[in-house]
Formats: C-alpha cells, structure tokens, sequence
C-alpha cells in the first residue's frame, strides 16, 4: 500500500507511539537476545547457579531503594553513564552521577505504578547523598538489611556501567535467605547475575536484592534523555518492574530447595 508524502509522518508517529507504549517496551526479552529498550541482558546469565522457589507473601511489604542514593562524592557513586564519561554531555542534575538521577526517578516510578495497582511497596531515601559510613542507620543498606531481616523484600535499583565494564541488564539475588519467587520473576524478566557476584556485594550480604535495569548507554541511555521519550521510557520500565513482582507474589508453590548456598554475615566492604 502507498502513502502520501503527508500521511508517512503520521504513520511514523503511530508507530513510535507503538514501540514507546507500555505493554510493548515492557516486554521482557525472549531468552538472551537484546532488550530493544533495556539492551544487553547480563552475560553471565547463563552462569547462573540458583532458582528462586521460595514463597513470599502477597502482603509482604516491599522497600525500594535507588542505589548510590548516599554515596555521592566518594568511593561507590555510581557510572556517570556514556554520554557524560565519552560524549561530553553534561550531566543530568549537578553534584550526581547520573546512575543515580535515573535511580532516583525509576525507584519513584515502580513505587508509584506498584501502589496504584495494590502492591505494597514503599520508597526510602536517605537523608544525606554522602554518607561515608556504610553501616550508618540512614544508609540504603542499613535501612534495607532492617527490612529485610524483619521479612520483608528489599530491591535497589541500579543501572548498570556502560561499556566493558558493564555486565548487563538483571538481578543480583540477596543472600540472607534461600532466593524467592520474587527474586526469580526479576530475573525472568530482566536476566540474572550468579549468587556470588564479585564475590557477594554489601547490598546482597545484607540481604537486598540488587536490579541492573541496563546498561547506561546507547539506545536506553538516549531515550532516557530524551525529553520527549523519556516518561514514556520511565513508565515502561516501571511496568515491567512492577508485572514481575505482581507475578513473583502470586507464585506460592512450596519451595524444595535443599542445599543452595546463602549468603555470610555482612561485612564493611567497597559500595558496588
């Protein structure tokens, strides 16, 4: 069928309105292929050494956090992303890396959606960006290891380093418990990291699940940005967050996991 010089736009459009709806761009990748929005899934997922077959509650009540949230300005700030390390852009809000400005509006975002369709979720933000002591009670992992350790689900929102040095889009499952239908619905819908990634990072030792939600580059990087794509971009992720959790919650299938490994104490160590 041929179309008018006026009427190719409009289709355009159509079709971009497509691509950047919710239910199209939340979609989670089938097996490993690249994400269209998020981008590579985590390479190491066929490394992946654990299942996540313990039951949670519906009711459990879910803490969201947006990693790097206190450690502005010292060891553990988070990537400052593609454009602003190689493409001199500047960054998204000055005195952040721009790993936790997208943190920040993508933990507002799932806790917002998740709410509206019933789930109980809840968002932390630490009173200081810099808080030189990883086990302050005001720390995302003091605050997430409480609620954790009192039953609750604890998720950090990350995004991951552009580049070599990034791994992927997925989820760093916490350690203090066997993994659960939550952790293993992320995963699904995002990839997975091994059990022990780099050896057990301070989020996962105190019991806080960790989220790459991809890569900050390329096309998510650029549509994030993006003025015009970027509520669309946000709503999207959010969504694909908030359907895993939805699904995780509604799986109570009794667990038959006998001899995974769970994780050590926590220990004082460099933020991820």
């Amino acid at each position: 069928m041929a179309f008018s010089a006026t009427a190719r736009p409009l289709l355009l459009l159509g079709l971009t309105a497509i691509l950047l709806a919710p239910g199209a761009t939340a979609r989670a990748p089938q097996a490993y292929a690249p994400d269209p929005l998020t981008g590579p899934r985590s390479r190491l997922g066929p490394d992946r050494d654990w299942v996540g077959l313990r039951p949670l509650g519906a009711e459990t009540e879910i803490l969201v956090l947006a990693g790097h949230a206190d450690s502005q300005g010292i060891a553990g700030a988070g990537t400052p992303g593609e454009a602003v390390a190689l493409r001199g852009a500047r960054p998204m809000q000055p005195g952040l890396r721009d790993e936790l400005h997208w943190n920040l509006l993508t933990a507002r975002a799932v806790v917002a959606l998740g709410r509206q369709r019933g789930l109980n979720l809840r968002f932390y933000d630490p009173p200081a960006r810099t808080i030189a002591d990883a086990d302050d009670p005001r720390t995302n992992w003091s605050v997430g290891k409480a609620h954790a350790a009192a039953g609750g689900y604890a998720l950090e929102i990350h995004y991951d380093a552009y580049g070599p040095d990034g791994v992927g889009s997925g989820l760093i499952p916490p350690l203090h418990r066997h993994p659960s239908r939550l952790d293993e619905s992320l995963a699904l819908a995002f990839g997975s990291y091994p059990l022990l990634y780099r050896n057990g990072l301070g989020a996962p030792r105190r019991g806080i699940a960790i989220l790459e939600i991809g890569k900050l580059e390329g096309v998510l990087e650029a549509a994030l940005r993006d003025p015009g794509r970027r509520d669309a971009t946000l709503t999207a992720i959010a969504l694909r967050v908030v359907e895993a959790l939805e699904r995780g919650l509604n799986l109570q299938t009794p667990s038959p996991i006998g001899e995974l490994p769970v994780g050590v104490a926590p220990e004082r160590r460099a933020r991820p």
